[in-house]
């Protein structure tokens, strides 16, 4: 893949345009294997050394490096994984430019800040630099982060990163974190008939979903976080019941818990397992099981922290407005700053966008973002 050196928004295009759907999400999709090595093709032809890493069949991480590979190293990351096309209004991976915009399933989320990522590093880098730049492109973000944590187990460091997630350009150094839990239910299955023996699997959940709802309606009291404001719970899924005529034995709910800094999964498990005891409280014969799924942190960088800095002041240089902000999104940020590495957010593109039917980035804005990590990584450098 020939792309000139530099080109960020000839990279993004040349990205979109390989289907590089997760199949874990997508079944029978290719995984980002094709785009890794394209990409990893870009990067050799522009003088990185490149390093490719299978981390399951046809699905492999790039790491490529620009200076000595034992000094101080700036990390840009960025994931290749995208989420399914279904639903999509326009052809998924043609990466069409119509006003300004190039569509495709992941030119929002997240190639077009993969490609103004690598441009800047070629553009920003100098010879004679002592620091390091390193590029990170992953896999599997969008599902388990399987890219990240085999990146970190692989003994990847750095000393500062900027994942380029799309962030319409405001600098965001910090984002929620989330817990899933699934609640089962278990009543007692009878004829529709007969109240004097049918326990409701799906009224006890009711019951427990008003009671959440009663917790929801506290939360703005707080905790507060000066970025993310609260945390937040909501019911994903819920399935019970086998008939009009039969009082349900069975009633499973899905809850997702959004959690702010400093709010531990085990903090969020309590809040559900309290809420069954209130519940419970009142009606003895509440039969409920609290499983826990998944969690993954949040994410925090102080505003202060040198890397914040650094972006700010490449943004002023750049005659570009300064707008630090939350993320509403989880990313692999939480994992990198769990390690002991700042990772802080900022790329072009709106979150909004991910995952949609209409999905675009701008090319103004991929420029853009070129221009300042540029001198975010040629600061790094000297």
């Amino acid at each position: 893949m020939a792309i000139p050196r530099g080109d960020a928004v000839a990279l993004a295009r040349a990205l979109i345009q390989i289907d590089s759907r997760n199949p874990t999400l997508a079944p029978e999709s290719p995984g980002e294997g094709a785009c890794a090595r394209a990409l990893a093709g870009v990067l050799e032809n522009w003088g990185f050394s490149v390093e490719i890493d299978e981390i399951a069949p046809n699905r492999s991480n790039v790491v490529a490096r620009l200076g000595p590979s034992d000094a101080p190293a700036l990390m840009l990351n960025g994931h290749l994984d995208v989420v399914g096309v279904e639903g999509m209004v326009h052809p998924p991976f043609a990466a069409d430019v119509r006003d300004n915009r190039i569509y495709g399933r992941g030119s929002a989320d997240m190639k077009g800040g993969v490609a103004a990522m690598c441009a800047a590093a070629v553009l920003g880098y100098s010879p004679k630099a002592k620091r390091q730049i390193l590029i990170t492109a992953v896999v599997d973000e969008e599902y388990e982060s399987l890219g990240m944590r085999a990146l970190l187990a692989s003994g990847v460091r750095a000393d500062a990163a900027i994942i380029t997630e799309p962030t319409r350009l405001a600098i965001c150094p910090a984002h929620r974190g989330f817990v899933w839990f699934e609640v089962g239910f278990t009543g007692r299955a009878a004829h529709g008939s007969r109240y004097d023996i049918g326990i409701d699997a799906i009224m006890h959940a009711g019951l427990f979903l008003t009671e959440l709802d009663e917790l929801e309606k506290k939360r703005d009291a707080g905790p507060l976080h000066r970025l993310l404001g609260r945390g937040s719970l909501h019911a994903s899924t819920i399935q019970g019941g086998v008939g009009l005529t039969t009082y349900p034995e069975k009633c499973d709910l899905r809850v997702e818990r959004r959690t702010l800094p400093g709010e531990s999964p085990e903090m969020a498990m309590a809040e559900i397992t309290d809420a069954v005891a209130r519940v419970r409280s009142k009606r003895p014969d509440l039969d409920a099981r609290v499983t826990f799924i998944k969690a993954q942190l949040p994410s925090d960088v102080p505003g202060d922290s040198p890397i914040v800095m650094r972006l700010q002041t490449a943004l002023e240089r750049e005659g570009m407005p300064v707008k630090i902000e939350g993320l509403s999104a989880w990313t692999d940020a939480a994992l990198l700053n769990e390690a002991g590495i700042p990772a802080i957010c900022f790329g072009p593109g709106d979150i909004a966008l991910a995952h949609a039917a209409e999905e675009f980035v701008s090319v103004d804005e991929i420029e853009r973002a070129t221009r300042v990590l540029t001198r975010v990584v040629s600061d790094w450098c000297n």
